[in-house]
C-alpha cells in the first residue's frame, strides 16, 4: 500500500510539474480567437482560432483547442488575412528612407515587397531582413534598358554583349529577379532590343534568375513571350489584347503584374486623412478630380487584365512607385476591372509570396509566418474593407499604429 501511495504521490508531483512547464511554455502564446480567417488561397474559416507561438502560426482553424496560460484575444465581428505583398515598388534609395518605407508598409498591412530595378545597389544588405516592425525587402537590384541618360539608375547598354554583362553583374550580387525595359517612353529613349533581350533572357536563365519586363506595346509582349519571358512589371497598355497575345500569354507559366494606372474618378480618399501629414493630403485632394484621358488609359488596361484572368493567367499584385498604401488602392481598382475580392485577395497575398519566393508568408497555415491584418469589416464583400484595419500583427507581434511612422 505505501508503495502504491508513493507512485500515486510520484505521478501527482509529476503532473503538476508538467503542467507549470506547459503553463510557461505557453506564455509566449497569444490565441487569436472567434474571427473569419481568410486564408488567402481562397478558402475561410468562420469563427476561427488562429494560435501564434513567437513569430509562427501555431495552429489555425475552427475548433482549436487554446494552450494554457495562452493570451487570449477575443476578434468577434472581425475578419483577419494575410499581410499584402507588393510585388513592384520603387523603393527609397537613402538607408533611412528605405527604413522608413518598409516601416510604412508594415503600418498599412504590407509584409513584403520587391523594388524593381532602380535600387541603391549598397542597401541590398537590408534585403529579406526580418526587422521588428519592417516589411521585407526583395530587389532587382540594377535593372536592364537602352541609353537614357546619366540620371537614369539602371545598367544602360547598347549590345547583346552587354545586356548578358549586366544580368551576370546582377547575379553576383544576388538579387531577387532581372528586370528589362521595353519601352521607348512615347518616342523619348530607344528600347531593348529583340536579340537584346532574347540575350538578357538567356543569360538570366544561365544563372537561375527570372526575367521580369516593363512594356507598353502588345507586339513587345508577344515577342518578350517568345524568347522565354518569365512575367511582366506591366501589362499591355497600347490596345486591347488580341487572340494571339491571349494564346501566348496561356503558352508558358507567365506572371502577370497589370500595375493598373489610376481610374482617371474622383474617389472618396478620407481613409488616409488620419494617417497623412495635412499638406500632402490636401495636395492629393485637389488632385483627386475626373480625367478622361486617364480613365481610357484604365479602361484598356482593365479589359486587358479581365481577359487574362478570365483565362487563368497568374495574377500577382503590384503597385509601382512609392506608395505604401498603394495596395490597397491596387485592390480596388483590380476588383473595379472585373476580378473578384477573392481573386484580388490571393493575388496580393498567396500568389505574390509565391513570385517574391516568400515560403513561410502569403498565407494562413500551420508554421507560417504570424503575419496577417484584423480588419472591421469583411474584404470579400467589400474589398476596400481592406482599408478599416484594427491591428496589424507582424512576425507575431503587433505593429504600432499610434501614427505613420517617419
Amino acid at each position: 500500500m505505501r508503495r502504491a501511495n508513493a507512485i500515486h504521490l510520484l505521478a501527482t508531483v509529476a503532473l503538476g510539474v508538467l503542467a507549470q512547464v506547459t503553463g510557461a511554455q505557453a506564455q509566449g502564446v497569444t490565441a487569436y480567437e472567434g474571427a473569419r480567417i481568410i486564408i488567402g488561397d481562397g478558402r475561410v474559416i468562420d469563427s476561427g482560432t488562429i494560435v501564434v507561438n513567437g513569430a509562427k502560426i501555431e495552429q489555425v482553424g475552427s475548433g482549436v483547442q487554446v494552450p494554457a496560460g495562452a493570451t487570449r484575444v477575443n476578434l468577434s465581428g472581425k475578419t483577419v488575412m494575410p499581410m499584402f505583398i507588393d510585388s513592384h515598388i520603387h523603393a527609397s534609395t537613402t538607408r533611412a528612407g528605405l527604413v522608413r518605407d518598409l516601416r510604412q508598409r508594415a503600418y498599412w498591412g504590407v509584409g513584403a515587397a520587391m523594388s524593381m530595378g532602380t535600387d541603391n545597389l549598397e542597401l541590398l544588405d537590408m534585403r529579406n531582413k526580418d526587422t521588428p516592425g519592417m516589411a521585407r525587402f526583395f530587389s532587382a537590384g540594377k535593372g536592364i534598358s537602352r541609353s537614357e541618360g546619366p540620371d537614369r539608375p539602371t545598367a544602360q547598354i547598347n549590345s547583346e554583349a552587354e545586356g548578358r554583362k549586366a544580368v551576370q553583374d546582377n547575379a553576383k550580387l544576388g538579387v531577387d529577379i532581372i528586370k528589362v525595359w521595353v519601352d521607348d517612353r512615347d518616342g523619348k529613349v530607344d528600347k531593348v532590343l529583340p536579340s537584346q533581350y532574347a540575350a538578357i533572357i538567356d543569360e538570366a536563365h544561365k544563372n537561375n534568375l527570372r526575367v521580369t519586363a516593363h512594356i507598353f506595346n502588345e507586339f513587345d509582349g508577344k515577342g518578350l513571350i517568345k524568347a522565354g519571358l518569365d512575367a511582366f512589371a506591366h501589362s499591355v497598355r497600347d490596345k486591347d489584347i488580341d487572340n494571339e497575345m491571349l494564346t501566348l500569354y496561356k503558352s508558358r507559366p507567365i506572371v502577370v503584374n497589370p500595375n493598373l494606372p489610376d481610374r482617371g474618378v474622383k474617389k472618396d480618399i478620407s481613409w488616409l486623412k488620419a494617417a497623412t501629414p495635412a499638406d500632402e493630403y490636401a495636395r492629393m485632394e485637389q488632385a483627386n478630380t475626373d480625367r478622361p484621358a486617364a480613365q481610357r488609359s484604365y479602361g484598356i488596361q482593365a479589359r486587358n487584365l479581365q481577359k487574362i484572368s478570365n483565362a487563368g493567367v497568374k495574377i500577382v499584385l503590384g503597385t509601382d512607385g512609392n506608395r505604401p498604401w498603394g495596395p490597397h488602392e491596387e485592390a480596388e481598382d483590380m476588383v473595379v476591372a472585373g476580378m473578384t475580392p477573392m481573386q484580388v485577395i490571393i493575388a496580393g497575398t498567396k500568389n505574390s509570396a509565391e513570385f517574391l519566393k516568400i515560403n513561410d508568408a502569403g498565407t494562413l497555415e500551420n508554421g507560417k509566418s504570424a503575419d496577417f491584418m484584423v480588419l472591421d469589416a469583411d474584404p470579400v464583400v467589400d474589398i476596400t474593407n481592406t482599408r478599416k484595419i484594427s491591428r496589424v500583427v507582424l512576425r507575431g507581434a503587433n505593429v504600432d499604429r499610434t501614427q505613420l511612422p517617419n
